[in-house]
C-alpha cells in the first residue's frame, strides 16, 4: 500500500486517531490556545499529535468529500500562481480560495481551497503532482472535506 486515501468508520479506528481530531478542532475554532494546551485537554502527548496531525482529516457530513485545502511554499517568481491554477485547471478543480502571503525571502505562503467534485483524479494523485513541481517549495494536503 502506498499513499492512498481512505475514509474509515471512526469505530473501527484506534483512539489516538480521533483525539488528534479532536486537538485540531480545539485549535481551530480557538477553544484552546496552542498545541500544547490542545494535546493536555485531550489527553495524548505532543509527539503523538505530530506523528498523526498531517493524516487524519474530518469529513463534513454535508459536503461528501467536495472540499480540499493545501498549504503551499512557493518560489517568488512570476507566474508561479498561474502554474498553480493551471494545473487545477487541467484536472476540472473549481478554486473555492486563495489566500497568498507576502512574499519573504524570495517565497510565499499561499492556502488553496478547491472543490473537488468535478476533478478527473484523486486529491493524491493532485498532491503528488505539487510535489514534483521545482516552484513548489513545499506543499501538504491540509484537510479534506
Amino acid at each position: 500500500m502506498g499513499d492512498e486515501l481512505y475514509v474509515v468508520n471512526s469505530r473501527i479506528l484506534p483512539e489516538i486517531f480521533t483525539k488528534v481530531l479532536e486537538v485540531k478542532t480545539l485549535i481551530h475554532t480557538g477553544k484552546v490556545k496552542d498545541i500544547s494546551e490542545g494535546v493536555k485537554a485531550v489527553g495524548i502527548s505532543r509527539s503523538a499529535y505530530y506523528k498523526y496531525k498531517d493524516h487524519v482529516f474530518l469529513l463534513s457530513e454535508g459536503s461528501k468529500g467536495r472540499k480540499a485545502t493545501f498549504s503551499f511554499l512557493i518560489s517568488h517568481e512570476a507566474g508561479v500562481l498561474s502554474k498553480i491554477l493551471e494545473t487545477l485547471r487541467q484536472f476540472n478543480a473549481n478554486i473555492i480560495t486563495i489566500n497568498q502571503d507576502i512574499p519573504i525571502n524570495n517565497a510565499a505562503s499561499m492556502n488553496l481551497t478547491i472543490d473537488t467534485q468535478e476533478m478527473n483524479i484523486g486529491v493524491k494523485e493532485l498532491l503528488d503532482i505539487f510535489e514534483k513541481e521545482e516552484y513548489i517549495i513545499t506543499v501538504q494536503l491540509v484537510a479534506v472535506e
